[in-house]
């Protein structure tokens, strides 16, 4: 049997994908956390053969919470599940960890198949992803002045652009104001830009935020 641990913090998701998954005889959905505290608490309680893994949860969550899980339980298959679209965040949760990463429109045979892969040790993503990827890897970032920035960075560049205050990111964050505008310098030196209104210009441009009417 797969035992499956589903990470979401939607009831509703987390039973639908309960259903979907559990239609399939050798699968069981052995756990389900609403945040990536709770997630961790059940990979240390028991084994499980994949995570079925939310990018934007309460408290630990994302890139950092891949990186938590691997630390914690280095073979554990890691799959993304997320609203967010592949140029979002699919590249940087695979060199956290993760093994996959679909997005939620995908079809549910997607999602089955994708398990089956990662649990066997294969990586599941688009040729998109994959060619972003290899070129990330290979050190070719000139079109893409924010595949430069760290994690820590880029989890900042997201919420600048999204109108969460400093005071706001410095709260969620548990970091200083001080902090949080020192990454803020260094994220517009990165990217060559002078401003937050710049920042926000180019994450729309390169669909690096969720806009209204996206699904």
């Amino acid at each position: 049997m797969i035992k499956i641990l589903i990470a979401d913090d939607h009831a509703i998701v987390r039973m639908g994908l309960t259903q979907l998954l559990s239609g399939q005889s050798d699968f069981i959905v052995a756990g389900e956390a609403a945040n990536g505290l709770e997630a961790l608490k059940q990979i240390r309680e028991q084994a499980f053969d994949v995570v079925l893994m939310d990018m934007s949860m309460p408290g630990r969550s994302g890139i950092e919470l891949i990186k938590m899980v691997k630390a914690e339980k280095p073979k554990l298959a890691i799959l993304v599940l997320s609203m967010h679209k592949e140029e979002q965040y699919a590249v940087r949760a695979l060199k956290a960890g993760a093994l996959g990463y679909l997005t939620k429109e995908g079809a549910p045979d997607q999602l089955v198949a994708a398990i089956r892969k990662v649990v066997g040790g294969g990586v599941y993503i688009s040729t998109g992803v994959a060619e972003r990827l290899a070129l990330e890897l290979g050190g070719n970032h000139h079109e893409s002045p924010h595949t430069q920035l760290s994690d820590r960075e880029y989890q900042i560049f997201r919420m600048i652009v999204t109108g969460t205050p400093i005071g706001g990111i410095a709260e969620e964050l548990s970091l200083s104001v001080k902090t949080v505008s020192t990454h803020k310098t260094r994220i517009l030196q990165k990217m060559n830009m002078s401003s937050g209104a710049e920042l926000i210009h180019y994450a729309i441009r390169h669909q690096l935020v969720d806009m209204p009417g996206d699904s």
